[in-house]
């Protein structure tokens, strides 16, 4: 019997998947989860990276194959590869994975089988963001304890504007999809 898996999400790759989908609070949008399974514990898959791709067009592939391959150029030795998607409905309550979302994360599963997509969605009045697993249910472990206070100052200094995705990258490459300098 396998025993059921868990993500453990890094505190930045968390802040800025939250941040991806504040700043495109009308559109749906998504991205990529980078990571590896821990090598002590083959049911833990630690998520390290967060990588924001559009908020416009999400089912054109030619898109996604060029940022599928620039990841994989960039990130290659740093992390595993790509171990599972996020996806934000642009409805807030709509927490339906629509068929582009299953498509990408089937596809990323044939290369990664223990990938998760995570619909990320409001579940209600509070604005309380969640995320959910493919069950409605989180198994997502945020590593850092204090990543929803971090979050919290990020979100009222406004930091969402500065999130680049890769849709702001093809329409000027000087923008920088791996968001280098959101952090400092």
């Amino acid at each position: 019997m396998v025993a059921e898996l868990k993500y453990e999400i890094l505190q930045n790759a968390y802040i800025k998947l939250v941040l991806h989908a504040l700043k495109h609070k009308t559109t749906a949008v998504n991205g990529v989860l980078l990571g590896r399974v821990n090598p002590q514990n083959e049911s833990v898959v630690e998520i390290i990276e967060s990588v924001p791709l559009f908020h416009s067009n999400l089912s054109l592939l030619p898109p996604l194959e060029i940022a599928f391959i620039m990841i994989e150029e960039h990130y290659g030795s740093k992390v595993s590869g790509i171990v599972g998607y996020f996806h934000a409905n642009e409805r807030f309550a709509d927490a339906e994975l629509g068929i582009v979302a299953k498509n990408i994360g089937d596809h990323i599963c044939r290369y990664f089988p223990r990938a998760v997509v995570f619909l990320f969605y409001i579940r209600d009045a509070s604005k309380n963001w969640k995320l959910a697993g493919p069950d409605g249910g989180s198994r997502l472990v945020i590593k850092e304890l204090a990543a929803n206070v971090v979050l919290s100052d990020y979100i009222s200094s406004e930091k969402w504007q500065d999130v680049v995705d890769f849709d702001d990258h093809l329409d000027d490459i000087k923008m920088d999809w791996l968001n280098l300098e959101l952090f400092k």
